[in-house]
């Protein structure tokens, strides 16, 4: 059952490794290598057969071009002209955090670099692959403004953005890809490559159940070709089991530590910036105490749901997470015992303060299933627990107390 309550995440993988998986179907994309020190950078550059090439961080995380690296350097995506420029900008890169408009203040770590053959466009196109939920099937966006920030365009020109249903079992048809890239307005030389592009990035999302495909931009160059100049892939977790190869590329170093701990104990956790760590059951009723604290002028530090199957190890291994936080400074659990028993969440609370020597203020709501069996055993541990019966007032408590 905790499996079962576990956090559904769709997996993301870098770049040098969305480049693959395209070359894998016949996707034309710019010729690119990974180098994962500044030394096998400098090895990439020198054997690369050309020196115009472009050198782009390995993070999870978009904007990267105008992100700025905790050690100062600007910009995780340059040009670079010789193998000693690549040196010098991986070394830079390689073991800093980058810092972009999705990756809070914290940044991320790279931890390697893709170089890529510099391709010159003449003209760039934004398409997606993804789920609708209007024609509830899949559908593919494309748009003739690509290389910018779609959400831009749909805001100022809508009409720019062409969606087109997708077969779930016949894909898409020669004859409809071929008229979207003349409707894109691809010359006529590049029309056949873009419509075997769009039919390919079908099949992967199909065969490799992805939830998002997108390619921002798709150019198509001086030369008459169109490539896939960058690619982002999201594959819904609940596949996991079919297509390990792709799962085995994820990388933990670009995720929030404590939610894969969290993900590990079958614990559906999300950190945020406040001071009172909440347990809870249930999404509903975590998302409800989040909002009733902040009604009393408190910040939750996280939304932990632990889900109708938690056993006092997980309610420990909780604890354990949410102490884990130096921010912390009061925990309130909040449980509406339905298939969950409330007296397993005081046995794991009971635990967990015992165990890990709680100093910070603890206020427990309990109601539901085997609710008297449960306060009687706070009240026989002779801990310190502040157990309430109003959401309202213990919420208004944990607030207080976090002061």
């Amino acid at each position: 059952r905790a499996a079962s309550a576990s956090q559904r995440r769709f997996l993301s993988i870098h770049e040098y490794q969305s480049v693959n998986l395209l070359n894998s179907y016949g996707i034309p994309t710019p010729k690119s290598i990974v180098a994962k020190s500044p030394e096998e950078a400098y090895s990439v550059a020198q054997n690369f057969g050309t020196d115009k090439l472009v050198i782009k961080a390995q993070v999870l995380a978009g904007g990267r071009g105008k992100g700025k690296f905790d050690n100062g350097f600007q910009g995780g995506v340059h040009t670079v002209d010789n193998p000693q420029q690549a040196q010098e900008y991986a070394g830079k890169m390689i073991g800093s955090k980058l810092i972009t408009k999705q990756t809070g203040a914290g940044g991320r770590i790279c931890n390697a670099v893709m170089l890529a053959e510099r391709r010159d466009p003449s003209h760039e196109y934004y398409v997606a692959v993804l789920n609708d939920r209007v024609t509830q099937g899949v559908v593919l966006v494309a748009s003739n403004q690509g290389g910018m920030n779609i959400e831009e365009v749909a805001a100022t020109n809508p009409d720019a953005i062409i969606t087109t249903p997708i077969d779930f079992e016949k894909g898409l048809s020669k004859s409809t890809a071929l008229e979207l890239a003349k409707t894109l307005g691809i010359k006529e030389g590049g029309q056949e490559e873009a419509a075997n592009i769009f039919i390919n990035l079908y099949k992967i999302f199909k065969d490799k159940d992805a939830t998002q495909i997108e390619i921002n931009p798709m150019s198509e160059t001086v030369d008459g070709h169109v490539l896939c100049m960058d690619a982002k892939f999201g594959f819904d977790d609940n596949a996991e089991f079919r297509h390990e190869d792709i799962f085995a590329l994820r990388d933990i170093s670009q995720e929030e530590p404590s939610e894969v701990e969290a993900q590990k104990a079958g614990l559906n956790f999300i950190k945020l910036d406040g001071s009172i760590g909440c347990l809870v059951n249930g999404a509903g009723l975590a998302m409800a105490t989040m909002d009733v604290l902040a009604l009393h002028g408190g910040n939750p530090a996280n939304f932990l749901d632990v889900g109708g199957g938690a056993t006092p190890e997980t309610v420990k291994k909780a604890f354990e997470i949410l102490l884990a936080d130096p921010k912390v400074k009061s925990i309130f659990i909040n449980i509406f015992g339905g298939i969950m028993r409330c007296d397993y969440i005081a046995e794991g609370v009971i635990k967990a303060t015992k165990e890990l020597g709680l100093t910070i203020p603890l206020v427990v709501r309990l109601k539901g299933t085997m609710e008297a069996e449960a306060k009687e055993m706070i009240k026989a541990s002779g801990l310190k627990i502040v157990a309430l019966d109003s959401l309202d007032e213990a919420a208004e408590t944990a607030v207080q107390l976090a002061v």
